[in-house]
């Protein structure tokens, strides 16, 4: 069932209604400017929701706390973007159909992004916070994370230029981020003076690695690119130490977190360099006061802090600023103006280009149960 709460802050009076929605009826608040959440609560992302929510949240908050969007205070509405993608794009359009949204953001994987955008990027802006295989055009979509050009071309080239690294093996899950990523790197490898000598691609959810441990080991690789999602990387960062391959090759991985990291174990990280445009661990103004921030809302005991939650607190404050600065919710008076937008965020400040957020990206490599940046990329 959809429902809708009332919004937090001084926002002006709403008016509310009720409407049904296929066999669920939620409550449609006009005096808030809401947003569609959405993030994994299952499946092998799930393991990091939790971050991603609270760090919205915390955005939802201080842009409350300094006067909402167009007179108007932001609301979440979460949607579970673990379900199957058609799943969560029929939801997603529901909201978006009877009013009930006038956005969408959140952290889910491309295959969720594919199903979701065309059925309703036209009708609302849509930020989406995933590092994904790069190559997204539709109107009303803006993107603030990484992509293999950026991202993993170069951390490829460190790893071959300092370390020597010449042979690749690539192991992701079966869907289309994997696989654009897995044609990228076959070039990328080439580029760097090595050659990727196997890919093996494993359904979602996975938790038997023998079969593509053995490949990895007859392939005489002496790195393995990791495509894999949350838990799945998880179980393979643990059966990979204990198949003591990480006593000849190391690991890259494109999408590793701290929550990722401290899962894996100590005993799992061994060799595991991770490139991101953001780390816990980065010392700069922001990022403190980020990390200040969210321990004095949700204390001590809240989730770790990675890249994956910190991309819905960004999804959030590109939103309010894309609508602020269009001056109001229409997608095409929002995508006019996006490339003269910016937002301050964790990462300090950043600009849209063609719809794209320019950003740093760093290098970083596992130290037990914490990443230290070697690199900017």
């Amino acid at each position: 069932m959809f429902m809708s709460g009332p919004a937090s802050g001084n926002g002006s009076p709403s008016a509310t209604s009720s409407v049904a929605a296929g066999t669920s009826w939620l409550t449609v608040d006009r005096g808030v400017v809401s947003i569609a959440l959405v993030f994994p609560m299952r499946g092998p992302a799930g393991m990091f929701g939790p971050s991603c929510e609270l760090c919205a949240q915390l955005a939802v908050e201080e842009v409350n706390n300094r006067g909402g969007v167009l007179g108007r205070q932001l609301r979440l509405i979460p949607v579970d973007g673990g379900a199957p993608p058609a799943e969560v794009a029929a939801e997603v359009e529901a909201l978006v159909s009877v009013g009930a949204v006038q956005g969408v953001t959140g952290w889910h994987i491309s295959s969720v992004r594919q199903a979701v955008a065309p059925r309703i990027a036209h009708r609302v802006p849509y930020v989406y916070t995933a590092l994904y295989e790069g190559g997204e055009r539709t109107e009303g979509v803006f993107l603030t994370s990484e992509t293999p050009d950026a991202q993993l071309l170069p951390a490829m080239r460190v790893l071959a230029t300092d370390l020597g690294v010449r042979r690749w093996f690539v192991v992701g899950n079966d869907y289309v981020w994997p696989r654009r990523t897995t044609q990228a790197a076959y070039r990328y490898a080439q580029r760097t003076g090595g050659r990727v000598v196997g890919h093996h691609f494993l359904p979602l959810e996975t938790h038997d690695y023998a079969e593509v441990l053995r490949r990895i080991e007859r392939s005489d690789a002496d790195a393995v690119l990791m495509l894999l999602v949350g838990a799945d990387a998880v179980r393979f960062n643990r059966a990979f130490a204990r198949s003591g391959l990480d006593q000849r090759c190391l690991r890259l991985s494109t999408l590793m977190d701290e929550n990722m990291l401290l899962a894996s174990g100590v005993a799992g990280t061994r060799g595991l360099f991770s490139t991101a445009g953001f780390f816990a661990g980065l010392v700069t103004p922001e990022n403190l006061d980020f990390h200040g921030a969210f321990a004095r809302r949700f204390g001590l005991e809240a989730p770790p802090l990675g890249s994956l939650g910190e991309s819905c607190y960004e999804g959030v404050m590109l939103l309010a600023a894309l609508i602020a600065k269009a001056g109001t919710l229409d997608v095409r008076a929002v995508e006019a103006s996006a490339d003269v937008v910016s937002y301050d965020g964790p990462r300090g400040e950043l600009r849209l280009r063609r719809r794209h957020v320019r950003q740093r990206i760093y290098l970083a490599e596992a130290d037990g149960l914490d990443f230290t940046v070697v690199a900017e990329l």
